[in-house]
């Protein structure tokens, strides 16, 4: 990684805390880069003092003409993290309070229904090989099941390797995923065999490190190639697509707002559920999680009664699109 250097009175602090991150195991490589934007930004306004005051806070915290809500929110979310750490090692700065930016909620997503989700993956059943993708026709139906039924992301599930199924036990595991932790994620056992099927036919002579979703030894399956093939099975699906959607990481939405309300059905407290959801979807924080609960209320009115009672609170704290990052 390229030396990184700061000039601000802050230089020290950045670096250890980016040490520090590293040596618990992060790869704090966005990270440096938005700390880079904050050290320039109080080296020009003439920071001479290891002090951030409340007005600093506001003049970096507010939004130009040029940027989204959700890079503002971005913005501010690197300096809490870092205002947090300062005030961790005694040194006393205001810290932007959480909130400060709230996008409205726009439910786009695409839930899938019953329906179209056999219509899908009937379509997905009859892919077939090409000179350039021999495998397609044995990878794709295995692969948009397991992304539907484990709520994992695109990237996160095309770049398992072998050494990630661990097939005799059922469960893979994501490594350095999007907040940079490993995880475990477990495999529905119909789709283990298909896992262990589709090993011994593509896999014969492959070392462990050799990507499970293969189309060219030692090369990770696309993401063109995942939408590719998506809009694909769609279209024959006769699934209408618009410009907003559906979308493949609808899949994962789709997954979470089914697996919400079986739960509800059931009568299971959620309370006591949801910290298993934001472990199996690799969430940092609950509000992350909590994007569902309001999303299968706005598709459910009939379970709108139950989720009110129960967990008010936590729908309305949500604010999906902010990122924390201490």
């Amino acid at each position: 990684m390229k030396r990184l250097i700061f000039n601000s009175v802050f230089k020290k602090e950045f670096q250890d805390l980016i040490n520090l991150k590293q040596a618990q195991g992060f790869k704090y490589t966005s990270e440096c880069s938005a700390f880079l934007r904050l050290d320039k930004f109080f080296y020009e306004n003439k920071i001479t003092e290891k002090v951030i005051t409340r007005d600093i806070v506001k003049k970096w915290c507010r939004k130009t003409s040029y940027e989204t809500v959700s890079n503002q929110a971005g913005r501010i979310s690197i300096l809490r993290v870092f205002c947090t750490y300062l005030n961790d090692i005694g040194i006393e700065t205001y810290i932007p309070p959480k909130g400060l930016v709230r996008k409205t909620l726009r439910y786009d997503a695409h839930i899938y229904t019953d329906k179209e989700l056999k219509q899908f993956f009937k379509a997905v059943d009859q892919s077939k090989s090409v000179p350039v993708s021999p495998y397609r026709h044995l990878v794709m139906p295995v692969f948009f099941r397991i992304l539907y039924t484990s709520g994992l992301r695109v990237s996160e599930l095309r770049l398992l390797k072998i050494k990630d199924f661990h097939l005799d036990k059922g469960y893979l595991i994501v490594r350095s995923g999007k907040n940079r932790k490993d995880r475990i994620v477990p495999v529905h056992p119909v789709l283990v065999q298909k896992c262990i099927e589709l090993k011994e036919t593509i896999h014969q002579e492959s070392e462990e490190d050799e990507y499970f979703f293969m189309i060219t030894p030692g090369v990770p399956m696309k993401l063109h190639t995942v939408y590719r093939n998506f809009r694909r099975y769609l279209e024959k699906a006769g699934i209408s697509h618009t410009g907003k959607g559906p979308r493949v990481h609808d899949f994962r939405h789709t997954y979470c707002v089914n697996l919400l309300k079986m739960w509800l059905e059931e009568g299971k407290n959620l309370l006591n559920y949801l910290p298993y959801m934001k472990t199996m979807l690799g969430h940092e924080t609950f509000e992350e999680t909590a994007y569902y609960l309001k999303l299968t209320q706005s598709l459910y009115p009939v379970l709108t009664g139950k989720l009110e009672e129960a967990y008010s609170e936590m729908i309305e704290v949500v604010i999906p699109d902010e990122k924390e990052f201490y």
